[in-house]
């Protein structure tokens, strides 16, 4: 019997679907990625903001016409849209025949039967799983690229976000268990591991009483096969000198930092219940780029929270000027039920979250084109992805992190394959991507 998964959101989701994958398929199940070919399909949500919402949504309804035009005979829906809205989905989308929460993973296989046999499944409890090593696993990255999740939810319980209810307390994996699993990667082909946890600066905490994360680096760095480590989820409050120190000496971790900051005023901070401030933040930036001179930094901001005024948005934008992002994602405050931001007061009208979406972005286009140029003539090391119908060959350098960052574009007269790493001259920039020669 043959399964189809669709996976939708982040990479910590997508870590979720492989590990269905991996129980589908030591069930006895086949995988196809032919929707049309499909006994079961499984759509693995999200539900972070509205857009992401409205994306699983969509993808339910469009899987489901495989019910009555196709071979489809169950449509289950998993993830964070599961967990939050189980009872709504199966009551208002007859359409699907099983809802499972995010801690109910290992009962995938259990489920799908009984869905075949007709039942109408409802399987959501608390969010407690917690994979393992010796979780069956599918990867459904590249070869030589992947995603190892370090912890499980969320602690810090910011008023406009869900994750807490949908993924529970956060929770750190034992470090020898993650190592195994780092290792399993390597001798099948991993060469790039990037490191994924709603919070991976907290990890540890829970489990050894103190940020633990730099001692686990350090670890995974002893594995021979592994060219880059990459963190991706680093909450700025938790940013350790020993980590820094780490990262400015171990060549084999990438000079690169997502650091989510969602906002640079101090009120609107405040009101988000985050840690900090924009003046904090600007400190430790100055830190970064004193230890790691050429670190490539990415963050993420939110407008149009509840009660930002013109004036906190200025404020953002001048952060934005000063400290010179090398990436930035730009989010319209989602307003989610349930929060303790929903209810808040002064909520800003659409029209108006759209058009400092708009300005935000294009200061932020502006000044990824300027540090752009500034590689104009610098040899990077690139790691191949693959080649366009024109021959022209792309991949990532140590600065871009899959799937959101720019790519670089590359001539070559040799054949390369994907997961090779090789030096490349940029000879050209634009905004987002560069292209290059093969020194």
């Amino acid at each position: 019997m043959k399964v189809g998964l669709v996976s939708l959101g982040c990479p910590k989701n997508l870590v979720d679907s492989e590990i269905m994958l991996g129980l589908l398929q030591a069930s006895g199940f086949e995988i196809t990625n032919r929707e049309q070919d499909a006994d079961v399909l499984i759509v693995n949500t999200c539900s972070f903001i509205n857009d992401a919402k409205e994306e699983s949504i969509n993808t339910i309804l469009e899987l489901s016409q495989h019910k009555d035009r196709g071979r489809c005979r169950a449509l289950l829906v998993a993830g964070c849209l599961a967990q939050r809205y189980a009872h709504d989905l199966l009551v208002d989308m007859p359409e699907i025949d099983a809802v499972i929460g995010t801690g109910s993973i290992p009962e995938l296989t259990g489920v799908i039967h009984r869905a075949l046999n007709g039942e109408k499944v409802l399987l959501v409890g608390k969010p407690g799983y917690l994979h393992t090593a010796e979780s069956p696993k599918v990867q459904a990255t590249p070869f030589y690229s992947a995603y190892l999740k370090i912890a499980e939810g969320c602690d810090n319980c910011c008023t406009y976000c869900t994750i807490p209810h949908v993924r529970g307390p956060f929770r750190s994996r034992d470090a020898d268990d993650i190592l195994t699993e780092a290792a399993s990667m390597a001798a099948c082909g991993v060469t790039e591991l990037t490191l994924v946890a709603q919070d991976t600066t907290r990890y540890g905490m829970d489990r050894y009483n103190k940020s633990s994360l730099h001692t686990l680096l350090s670890r995974l760095t002893h594995l021979e096969e592994l060219v880059w480590i990459r963190l991706l989820y680093t909450y700025p409050a938790l940013l350790n000198d020993d980590l820094i120190q780490l990262m400015a000496e171990e060549e084999k971790l990438c000079r690169y930092l997502d650091i989510p900051l969602q906002h640079a005023s101090t009120p609107v901070l405040q009101r988000m219940n985050r840690r900090g401030s924009g003046e904090q933040s600007a400190r430790l930036i100055e830190k970064l780029h004193a230890a790691i001179p050429d670190i490539t930094l990415r963050t993420t901001f939110i407008v149009g929270f509840p009660g930002e005024t013109e004036r906190d948005f200025e404020e953002l934008l001048q952060f934005m000027s000063e400290i010179q992002f090398d990436r930035v994602g730009i989010f319209q405050y989602s307003r989610e039920e349930g929060t303790p931001a929903a209810t808040l007061p002064d909520q800003v009208p659409e029209e108006l979250k759209q058009e400092r979406r708009n300005r935000a972005m294009a200061l932020q286009q502006k000044i990824s084109w300027k540090k752009n140029q500034l590689k104009v003539g610098r040899v990077l090391k690139v790691l191949v992805e693959g080649r366009n119908p024109r021959g022209v060959y792309f991949g990532r350098s140590e600065g871009d992190a899959p799937d959101v960052d720019g790519k670089v574009y590359f001539k070559a007269p040799l054949e390369l394959s994907p997961g090779e790493y090789v030096k490349v001259r940029v000879t050209a920039a634009r905004a987002y991507d560069l292209n290059g020669e093969l020194v």
